[in-house]
């Protein structure tokens, strides 16, 4: 039992790395889709991880399965709402950074 609570405790504490990370991303990155584009990928695989490591702890049970599909709901939903809030976005002009420019 020991090991599998070392392994699914390093799974969660990689998906709040990631998770902090993309935070940062938010914070520092010059525009709106550069940000967007960070805590979307970051936030996706930190969600992701973080499943895998309760999945883990948890061992095979109902609850496994429930996880199994929430994680299979962010893989999903998470980069769609990514790629839907860009691309609305653009069309309403929202114009890139380009090297130069100062940061919004």
């Amino acid at each position: 039992m020991y090991v599998i609570d070392i392994i699914s405790t390093l799974f969660m504490a990689i998906g709040a790395f990631f998770m902090i990370t993309g935070a940062l991303g938010l914070l520092r990155l010059p525009d709106f889709y550069t940000r967007l584009h960070a805590t979307g990928k970051c936030d996706t695989l930190g969600e992701v991880l973080i499943i895998a490591g309760c999945m883990i702890y948890e061992g095979w049970s109902l609850l496994t399965i429930k996880l199994f599909l929430v994680a299979a709901f962010y893989l999903f939903a998470g980069p769609t709402a990514t790629h839907a809030i860009m691309k609305a976005a653009y069309v309403t002009g929202v114009k890139p950074w380009k090297k130069g420019d100062d940061r919004v």
